[in-house]
């Protein structure tokens, strides 16, 4: 501002009473003159106020975008000249990799063409200060230039000097007595550098200081999930050694005894609920080690009784009162119902690729329909359940008193793939496989593959297309057309044809289906062994109907903590055709995760497959049932147990009842990996399960970007003289 122009203005003012006859700026580009006059309040015919033009020319000011502004007045002209602060035309960042370049940019705050202010580009530079630190790098330098383009543009470069990460060699915990630091180390993000910290699934030590104010916090948790009500945990106190860029972390920590559940109570209006019933069901009971974990399910639990009455809103507060001499928490629950709640909308969002009504038909809510919270589960576990979905998750929005919208979000997951494989079998040889395949075709919902498969053993081509929900119904259709060429020990099989299956759906977990099936197999090179009465070396017909019955309340497609996965169905085979038997199959899975009550996620699994033919004319070898591998008894190699001649052909049985125990517990969460104990159990027979066969050994599941990928390391039981066993096998895209 030019205060000599000012001060004559302010003369000349005082001694004349001047009026402005117009108004002239000069170097305006961001606004127009008459933009500008309004927010400098000034206007033609107005007598000349100094006090208002200083005000206005701050008014100007406050718009940043001016490094300066001059005022002169000259026989009642009024004229403005300004000098516009240049706008950034680029913005460039060096010193650092491509791959932080587009974060850091976003990270600014600063976009092309604003204008350039220093006080702006100081308070960016502090921001990717912080962002460097959040990572665990410190002394981070920024250095900015700046080139001029042309009179009103110029180019923006931050130069980053990227500083260098702290480690972690040692966490204190002073007073700790109870705990250490090993049960701590799950709970917090900051952690001490393990022996081979630069390897993948070891703690780096790295310093993470956005959340180091909140591992304080998570330790008391973890003390108060312990029943150690009167924890105190201090704030962290991080010492840091800049010459070896070293660090040691200290906790001061006052324990306090441990807190047993005194008298459990459950307040609410006369009538709602049976309040003993839903105290029994609760995971806190009188007499056990208060949990702050188990304390915050079992308000979910009142809550969720109270909202399936249609309370949606309602608020269950737990008021704990302790008897500090005694150690014990009695736990009263005020509950809040509200107003009943009705569906006003239901809203999809996330799906990029879904269509809408491929969601809807999950959600078990519609518009209208009293509000339910089991409907509500119930209904992110089906869309769970389609293997659409990595994750879906239903928000309630308050629209008003007694109305809620329902917001969908789901996260589409890759269920479309395009690839092939190549790889070595102990059974099978050099395995070769192509396959094109998608679980949500245009995001229809319909499932479609072509697939080869060729080993030294088989050569198989399968193409098929399924709908579960023909035009949104409750009926399913789908069907396939395959062909394959397999060589056993003892013969080989040449099988070609196709099915249609048509199934209806029955409430939200069970399902019915019937399968048609018409195939031509041929056996050829059957073994002098095998008695050629039983087998025909010519072409046979199989004509075929299989009704069914499946359910299903699983709460996740790859990986269920909970719920039971059954199917039932009997293969009629003579209608019409050579073969003519009747097959009975039956599967079992039941999932029981432990969390709620051991606070460890420990998954039990239990699964049943059996089978049961009759032979009612022809019954090919192929058709018999066999024991061995990843879906029956793990530790024997595939399909390689059952009923033997004398020359050790496999005649295949007409009984098979394979059963296996399951637990499953968390490696490292982060990456989605898990191992499995398992102990599988078979028997197999002609006419009875005289044949019996085990294994155990350890798997790892992982949930990887391409689907899950299973490793299993086996060890057979009741091994017999003969068997033909198999120490690993793995898949990929199989469930759990």
């Amino acid at each position: 501002m030019n205060k000599i122009l000012i001060s004559g203005l302010i003369l000349a003012s005082s001694l004349y009473a001047i009026t402005i006859k117009s108004i002239r700026f000069d170097g305006l580009i961001h606004l127009s003159p008459s933009i500008a006059k309004e927010i400098m309040n000034i206007h033609k015919g107005d007598v000349l106020d100094v006090r208002i033009i200083d005000q206005g020319i701050k008014d100007l000011y406050r718009q940043k975008y001016f490094k300066d502004i001059e005022v002169s007045e000259n026989d009642g002209v009024l004229s403005i000249t300004v000098v516009e602060k240049p706008v950034i035309a680029n913005i460039e960042v060096s010193g650092i990799g491509d791959s932080d370049k587009k974060t850091i940019k976003e990270t600014l705050g600063i976009a092309k063409g604003e204008i350039f202010d220093q006080a702006k580009v100081d308070i960016a530079k502090k921001k990717v200060e912080k962002y460097y630190e959040g990572k665990g790098y410190f002394n981070t330098v920024i250095e900015t230039t700046t080139k001029k383009l042309n009179k009103n543009s110029l180019s923006l470069n931050l130069i980053i000097n990227r500083g260098e990460k702290i480690v972690i060699k040692k966490v204190n915990l002073y007073g700790a007595k109870k705990f250490d630091y090993s049960d701590f180390r799950g709970s917090i993000a900051n952690r001490k550098a393990e022996f081979l910290s630069w390897m993948w699934g070891f703690d780096d030590g790295i310093v993470r200081l956005n959340d180091l104010p909140y591992d304080s916090v998570r330790i008391k948790d973890y003390y108060l999930r312990h029943g150690y009500l009167d924890a105190k945990v201090s704030t962290p106190f991080l010492k840091a050694y800049m010459d070896s860029y070293s660090a040691d972390l200290t906790y001061n920590i006052s324990e306090g005894e441990q807190y047993n559940v005194g008298r459990i109570k459950i307040s609410l209006p006369k009538g709602l609920l049976d309040t003993k019933q839903i105290i029994s069901d609760l995971h806190l009971q009188s007499g056990q080690i208060f949990s702050s974990k188990r304390l915050r399910k079992d308000l979910k639990t009142v809550e969720n009784d109270v909202a399936d009455l249609g309370y949606a809103f309602v608020r269950v507060n737990p008021d704990v009162k302790t008897d500090k001499k005694k150690h014990i928490a009695d736990i009263n629950f005020m509950v809040y119902p509200g107003q009943k709640v009705y569906i006003n909308d239901v809203r999809i969002s996330g799906n990029t690729k879904t269509i809408d009504r491929v969601v809807r038909r999950e959600v078990y809510l519609a518009p209208g329909d009293l509000y339910s919270r089991t409907d509500l589960e119930d209904s992110k576990s089906a869309l769970k359940r389609t293997g659409y979905f990595e994750d879906a998750s239903i928000k309630e929005i308050r629209v008003s008193e007694n109305k809620i919208d329902l917001l969908v979000s789901v996260k589409e997951a890759r269920t479309a793939s395009i690839g092939g494989g190549i790889g070595y079998g102990s059974y099978d040889g050099l395995l070769l496989s192509a396959n094109l395949s998608d679980g949500n075709v245009f995001g229809s919902g319909m499932k479609a593959k072509v697939s080869i498969d060729r080993s030294n053993k088989s050569l198989s081509g399968t193409i098929s297309l399924t709908n579960p929900r023909v035009f949104d119904s409750i009926y399913s259709l789908g069907g396939s057309i395959y062909r394959s060429n397999n060589s056993y020990t003892s013969y080989n099989e040449d099988k070609a044809g196709f099915n249609l299956t048509l199934g209806r759906r029955f409430g939200r977990n069970w399902r019915g289906f019937v399968d048609y099936t018409l195939e031509e197999s041929k056996l050829s090179n059957i073994s002098s062994t095998l008695s050629p009465i039983l087998y025909t070396t010519g072409a046979t017909i199989k004509s075929a109907i299989t009704p069914g019955v499946s359910f299903n309340n699983t709460d996740d497609y790859y990986l269920p903590r909970r719920g039971i996965s059954a199917s039932l169905s009997t293969e009629f085979a003579g209608l019409g055709g050579d073969m003519k038997f009747l097959k009975t199959r039956a599967k079992f899975a039941y999932f029981y995760g432990l969390e709620d009550k051991i606070d460890y996620d420990l998954i039990l699994r239990y699964k049943i497959k059996a089978n049961y033919i009759i032979n009612n004319g022809y019954l090919p070898i192929g058709e018999k049932a066999y024991m061995g591998g990843i879906s029956t008894i793990r530790g024997y190699a595939t399909n390689t147990i059952s009923p033997k001649n004398s020359a050790g052909d496999l005649l295949g049985g007409k009984m098979m009842f394979a059963n296996s125990v399951e637990a499953s517990f968390p490696l490292i969460e982060r990456l989605k990996l898990r191992g499995a104990l398992f102990f599988d159990y078979g028997m197999i027979g002609e006419n009875g399960l005289d044949i019996k066969r085990a294994g155990t050994g350890l798997n790892l599941e992982w949930v990887s970007p391409m689907g899950p990928i299973n490793l299993i390391f086996a060890s057979p039981l009741l091994k017999k003289a003969g068997d033909n066993t198999s120490s690993f096998e793995f898949t990929m895209g199989r469930q759990f």
